[in-house]
């Protein structure tokens, strides 16, 4: 997955890439690009709904993290989209919307 739109205050963009694994309803998934030299998120997927907490290294060196809600859908060619709602912990609870889309 890569993000097709940004939270003006959001790090990640097209350019990042998301490699997601699911176990039951264990979600995981790493992701470096663009802005970001190495991220990771876990979290857990029940009733449509997926949360999770983030940790991500940029390519300045600013270590960050949060958490994170999310709608799933299918869009009408059949891929899966992540709306994303979050919230930094590194800076001081802002939040923010991005939206994903499986590649």
């Amino acid at each position: 997955m890569n993000v097709i739109k940004t939270s003006p205050n959001g790090v990640v963009n097209e350019l990042t890439i998301f490699t997601f694994s699911q176990n039951g309803n264990l979600v995981s998934a790493i992701y470096s690009g663009g802005k970001i030299s190495k991220g990771y998120l876990v979290g857990t997927i029940d009733n449509g709904k997926l949360s999770f907490c983030y940790c991500q290294l940029q390519t300045d060196g600013k270590m960050d993290n949060g958490h994170s809600q999310c709608d799933i859908v299918m869009n009408e060619h059949g891929k899966i989209m992540l709306t994303e709602h979050f919230t930094w912990s590194s800076k001081k609870d802002e939040t923010g919307t991005n939206i994903f889309m499986e590649l």
